[in-house]
């Protein structure tokens, strides 16, 4: 984390009052601006925990505030500790402890055995601009909350963040969720992330997920969540890329090429110009052929295909992933229409209206065909007509890209039942 003081701006000042209004010690807008109210927070904080009160976010600083961004820190057990003396100390339930820490005794917790205490608050924020760090902090976190929460990295980006998936649930269905193929489209990754916890919560707690039993399709299905597919174009739109440094210069250049979109926040592709959710190959040719009748012609913000199928690292790693998987469903989460796209072309895999439909009506989506122009190339059209099993894209909410994260909640109220039943019904 950078040093931070009165002035400062930006995505990492976000995550600091967030980890500051957690702690209790602000309690004004997570605005990104570190303004006299922040400095005063840092101050009283820094007292709180001996640090010097000089009211910078530094090292120190940061390393005391990390574990309200993580959502647990670790507690030496003394004498008289039980789960619910620790949860009432600490604002948080003894079944929380107990799942985050599945081979510690609750009758007899040893003198100086470590636990991992997760605090009350709900992890995944709706409040701030999602990063690849900040994705990558909140996978830890629930990680060390939930550790049956299985974790893998299935590649890397150009610019070398790590590609991450996690797993939950026993069945043999698999499904994978993926989500922000395009950039300014980050908002699916705190939407299938909020989802994962909430699906999380109450599994542990034996209760249900819109009104279905979370440990019923727990033992269903094999949900794979793959949250960030492209986290170098999404840290160049959250504002979270170094503006002095060379991958945003080359984005810039790039981005004068095609002066019609803004920059950055028509930025849909990876950082080197190629838009991931066409560089699959299915009729790349034929998508190749309208983009760049359309002028998409060389390395864009936006719909320029690549050199070739799977020429992008990141759409070839999502790819790599899905063969060695062998997944029975997919949906990838895309902005803004409210439509769910379930087929290729004329291609209708058994089955993949029927679950569609359900989805559907969960949503309040609309089933719906592509529209011609993008028909081709991407993630589910690939998924289809490699394995002819149900894919699908959602485009969830509405405006313009991006959408603000004042919608989160209402995305996230229509989409959780559309998950639950393509759990349910694959």
């Amino acid at each position: 984390m950078s040093i931070l003081h009165l002035g400062s701006t930006g995505t990492e000042v976000e995550l600091l009052q967030l980890a500051l209004g957690r702690s209790g010690f602000y309690n004004g807008k997570t605005d990104g601006i570190f303004g006299v109210q922040t400095q005063n927070a840092v101050r009283r904080f820094q007292s709180e925990f001996a640090l010097l009160p000089d009211g910078i976010a530094g090292e120190k600083t940061w390393a005391a505030l990390r574990p309200f961004l993580l959502g647990y820190f670790m507690h030496t057990i003394r004498s008289g500790d039980t789960f619910f003396s620790l949860a009432r100390r600490y604002g948080t339930t003894a079944r929380a402890i107990a799942a985050a820490n599945p081979g510690a005794n609750a009758e007899g917790l040893v003198i100086g055995e470590k636990l991992v205490i997760p605090y009350g608050f709900e992890l995944v924020s709706t409040s701030v601009h999602y990063t690849p760090k900040l994705t990558d902090m909140l996978l830890d976190g629930l990680e060390a909350r939930y550790p049956f929460l299985r974790s893998e990295v299935y590649g890397s980006s150009v610019l070398g963040s790590p590609l991450r998936a996690v797993n939950f649930g026993i069945g043999e269905k698999r499904i994978l969720i993926n989500a922000a193929h395009h950039a300014n489209e980050w908002i699916t990754t705190p939407l299938v992330l909020k989802f994962l916890e909430g699906f999380l919560a109450a599994y542990i707690a034996n209760g249900t997920v819109c009104g279905r039993s979370a440990r019923a399709l727990y033992e269903r299905v094999t949900v794979t969540i793959a949250p960030l597919v492209n986290p170098d174009g999404v840290a160049l739109v959250s504002g979270a890329l170094d503006p002095e440094g060379a991958a945003y210069a080359r984005a810039r250049r790039i981005a004068a090429s095609y002066p019609s979109v803004p920059f950055p926040n028509g930025w849909k592709a990876n950082i080197e110009g190629v838009d991931l959710n066409l560089n699959y190959p299915a009729d790349w040719e034929e998508a190749r052929r309208i983009k760049f009748a359309q002028g998409w012609t060389s390395p864009a913000p936006r719909d320029y295909v690549g050199a070739a199928p799977l020429s992008a690292k990141e759409s070839r790693a999502l790819y790599d992933f899905t063969v060695e998987h062998a997944f029975d469903l997919t949906i990838s989460y895309h902005t803004q229409g409210g439509e769910i796209y379930w087929r290729f072309k004329s291609m209708e895999p058994n089955g993949a209206q029927s679950i569609g439909e359900a989805m559907a009506e969960a949503s309040g989506y609309s089933l719906a065909d592509v529209p011609n122009e993008s028909a081709n190339a991407g993630y589910r059209d690939w998924f289809i007509l490699n394995y002819d099993l149900p894919g699908y894209t959602i485009e969830a909410g509405r405006g313009v890209n991006p959408l603000p994260l004042s919608q989160l909640d209402e995305m996230y109220a229509q989409n959780a039942p559309a998950m639950i039943a393509a759990m349910e019904l694959v």
